[in-house]
């Protein structure tokens, strides 16, 4: 379980653009389709970590509280599943009907999505506003696995209200951490 920090992208950074297949409908779907015109959290995240494991249950937590309020929820997984066959597609699939996903489970098989965005691990967070401009990009909290601190999703929340208010959201962030991103 190797700690690896997010890259913590610039601020006002626009989001890059994706296609990707959703694990869960089938379907191929773009950040165009899915984005919310109040703000979207891209999320990097992947079956086995357990830092990932650690927040799942805080991640669907978050998107039944702010779905409500017009938040864009998307997760991505862009791990080589060559060497990690349990973020394959269909575990994917499996994973996000067990915990109740409401959100889209994209499979970046190239990981051209990962580098566009510069995640480095899992999970990595990313809110955009309307305008698709990066006003969040750090920890869910920082409950981290045996640390004893309960998961309460506060970073990403606080956020979250910020952006829904229009309200400038403090530049004082703190980096995501987890497993790094399993490059091919």
């Amino acid at each position: 379980m190797a700690r690896t920090l997010s890259n913590m992208i610039p601020l006002g950074t626009p989001a890059p653009d994706f296609t990707l297949p959703d694990t869960v409908s089938g379907k191929t779907v773009s950040l165009q389709e899915l984005k919310s015109d109040r703000a979207t959290l891209i999320m990097f995240i992947c079956n086995h970590c357990p830092f990932v494991k650690h927040v799942d249950e805080q991640l669907v937590a978050l998107a039944k509280d702010y779905q409500a309020k017009g938040v864009s929820f998307i997760a991505i997984s862009s791990n080589d599943v060559d060497n990690y066959p349990q973020d394959s597609p269909q575990l994917m699939m499996e994973e996000a009907t067990k915990l109740g996903y409401t959100f889209p489970y994209l499979y970046d098989e190239s990981q051209a999505v990962a580098k566009a965005y510069d995640a480095a691990c899992t999970p990595d967070f990313y809110i955009f506003d309307k305008d698709l401009k990066c006003a969040y990009r750090g920890q869910l909290d920082d409950s981290r696995p045996g640390n004893g601190k309960a998961v309460t999703g506060l970073d990403i929340r606080q956020a979250l209200d910020e952006v829904l208010d229009r309200k400038a959201v403090s530049s004082s962030q703190i980096p995501s951490v987890g497993c790094g991103i399993k490059w091919k």
